[in-house]
């Protein structure tokens, strides 16, 4: 005799922060939820293929997250973010010739964010998942294949069984099998350019200010951590071409550690490595539509953009904000064709502003020539000496939704 076939009001392809993030959040709705990755999450720092990436979360995603029940879990290890300051050194030496600070007081009391390394974010979202009884979450268990019918979903996992739900969500990264089983393309952007990730510490206090530091090849951003050893620390993004990231990702620790200290322009004093080092491909893609028959896209499976402004895993939030909006706790509305294309109709224009926003920003912060550098410099001043441009700016950057 056959095995029973399960049911479950939702199906989630990918186990990454996004797709960890929407069982969560369904999950805590009392919504009855399978989530599976072919990988196992690396919940441990030191364990090999620890992600060393960090995530500012912002503070409608800070919303969401308590809704779901992870932010209390998440809270005693998050760094605050106060201040985001913005560093132009693009003159002939690299030192700053212009520095202007985006304070969160100007918005009201909360901190524009909170920065966590993404391994320990995976860790509690994996232990808020085994909290909750309606969700089902099979590390090491991929999708095989989906089929979309007018009133259920079919999914073909890796160990050969089949579920069936109301409504499958691809959050299965930029190669989704979803998308791609829905016969959905993607634009894509490809940038002669990768990112270095890792943390250091350093002797200067970093005062809960995100810094950006823009000459050329892209911004060198340090967002603060957790003292470590009674020192300050902070994550780091470096983005470079593809051939100086991979040089300077051979470099011994000694030689890297005085190129990132000169390229920080030595605001925070002698940058001294405590992680690994991990490079990261960048481009930009967005899929043609974000859902198909009773399936949505979110996150990677739909969006991608280069680690700029805390856009990526904050978007991938709203996407999981408007799909909790939309489906309330009513399973009979899961699927349903409407809503779904509500959802496209209504997230994909947002998307589509915030890609075009951070590619402009990524080739700004890429600019070599001196005068490309200098209208950089010009054009930092003015938005920060608005005022009221300033603020639209900052409330724009935390990525909040309008009703």
């Amino acid at each position: 005799m056959g095995t029973a076939r399960q049911e479950f009001d939702i199906v989630i392809a990918g186990g990454g922060l996004a797709g960890l993030s929407a069982a969560a959040a369904f999950g805590a709705r009392g919504m009855h939820v399978l989530c599976v990755d072919p990988a196992p999450p690396v919940i441990a720092g030191e364990a090999a293929g620890a992600d060393w990436r960090t995530t500012a979360i912002l503070q409608p995603g800070q919303d969401l997250l308590s809704e779901a029940g992870l932010w209390t879990r998440l809270a005693p290890h998050a760094s605050a973010l106060k201040v985001m300051r913005i560093v132009d050194a693009g003159g002939r030496e690299i030192v700053p010739r212009l520095s202007r600070d985006f304070d969160s007081a100007d918005l009201g009391e909360a901190p524009f964010a909170w920065n966590l390394p993404n391994w320990l974010i995976r860790r509690e979202l994996a232990a808020r998942l085994d909290e909750l009884a309606t969700v089902d979450f099979r590390p090491g268990t991929g999708l095989a294949d989906l089929a979309t019918r007018e009133t259920e979903v079919l999914a073909r996992l890796g160990d050969g069984s089949s579920v069936a739900a109301r409504m499958a969500i691809g959050a299965d990264g930029r190669n989704s099998r979803v998308r791609e089983a829905l016969g959905l393309g993607a634009r894509r952007i490809r940038y002669n350019q990768k990112a270095l990730a890792f943390a250091v510490r350093h002797s200067v206090p970093h005062g809960n200010v995100s810094t950006e530091i823009h000459r050329s090849g892209g911004p060198f951003t340090l967002v603060p951590l957790p003292d470590r050893d009674g020192s300050p620390c902070s994550a780091v993004v470096w983005m470079e071409s593809n051939a100086e990231a991979e040089r300077l990702a051979a470099l011994p620790p000694e030689s890297f550690d005085a190129e990132a200290t000169a390229r920080s322009c030595g605001l925070f004093g002698p940058l001294e490595l405590v992680t690994e080092r991990s490079l990261w491909p960048m481009m930009a893609m967005m899929a043609d539509r974000f859902c198909g028959q009773r399936t949505a896209l979110m996150a990677e499976a739909a969006h991608v953009v280069p680690p700029i402004g805390a856009q990526g895993l904050n978007m991938s939030l709203a996407d999981l904000g408007l799909l909790l909006e939309l489906f309330g706790t009513d399973p009979e509305t899961l699927g349903d064709a409407a809503l779904l294309a509500r959802y496209d109709r209504t997230r994909r224009p947002e998307v589509a502003a915030r890609v075009f926003g951070v590619d402009l920003l990524n080739r700004m912060s890429m600019m070599e020539p001196q005068p490309l550098r200098d209208l950089r410099k010009a054009g930092l001043g003015l938005i920060y000496g608005i005022s009221p441009v300033r603020r639209i700016m900052m409330k724009a950057g935390l990525g909040a939704r309008g009703k």
